[in-house]
């Protein structure tokens, strides 16, 4: 059954209990599915489609995970891969507490929640299907589910530009024409990918429409990798100066 809520009625609608539940069970390890988390994590690395179809068929009068656990397990790799850097490239320890926690709170948490914020905005007000019938209950995006998408669009992108490049910095922060190119076409793919996922989790909402929207992003990136290639621009040795100078 479709999530619903209906305008005539929303003075009666009482709060929703998910998010203050979803907060609860953070701190309940037992109560998380682990299994289905990696799960999801697989499959969004190799068949993102089957993730949202499974989440499209386990919907029960709301459209947002209930467990917690992908965001913890997500928050724990992204703390290991930065200590990994950390312990490579940075110059101290209280440097590299700092470093994971902007990278935890800031880079993945914060403007995770930025982000989210934008699209649920977004998608309740321009992209939501008009109902011919006024009778028709209305449908909108939850702000939880819109977080949702972004860790699933962000795990494959952590998988990227956190895990291969770690191993692949050593060539990455050279300096040469190569170093460059492969620099700009791992952060290509890798931001391309996390909005090709965007778009397939508002896709997936059946009261949605011009989804491809989303898209549009990946256009931008395509036709800037090549100029900032062309100019000898290297992300890596940006982003790796910008942490640990």
């Amino acid at each position: 059954m479709l999530p619903t809520t209906s305008k005539g009625r929303a003075s009666n609608v009482r709060p929703n209990p998910v998010f203050p539940q979803y907060l609860r069970r953070i701190v309940k390890w037992r109560q998380m599915d682990i299994e289905y988390t990696f799960w999801q994590m697989l499959n969004l690395c190799t068949s993102p489609k089957v993730v949202y179809v499974s989440i499209l068929l386990k919907t029960k009068n709301q459209w947002a995970r209930d467990d917690p656990a992908f965001i913890v397990i997500c928050s724990l790799l992204l703390i290991v891969a930065t200590s990994a850097y950390c312990a490579a490239f940075s110059h101290s320890v209280g440097h590299a507490i700092y470093t994971v926690l902007s990278v935890l709170i800031f880079h993945f948490l914060i403007t995770g929640a930025i982000l989210a914020t934008c699209c649920w905005f977004l998608t309740n007000s321009y992209l939501r299907e008009e109902s011919p019938n006024s009778h028709v209950v209305e449908q909108r995006v939850e702000w939880l589910y819109a977080f949702d998408v972004h860790c699933n669009s962000f795990f494959p992108m952590f998988v990227l530009l956190h895990v291969i490049h770690y191993f692949l910095s050593p060539l990455l922060i050279a300096h040469g024409f190569i170093p460059v190119l492969l620099s700009n076409l791992l952060f290509m793919v890798a931001v391309s990918y996390y909005h090709y996922l965007n778009f397939l989790g508002y896709d997936v909402l059946p009261f949605l429409e011009r989804t491809t929207f989303f898209l549009y992003p990946i256009g931008i990136v395509i036709i800037l990798s090549p100029l900032m290639i062309l100019s000898g621009f290297n992300p890596t040795r940006y982003m790796m100066s910008m942490y640990f100078s």
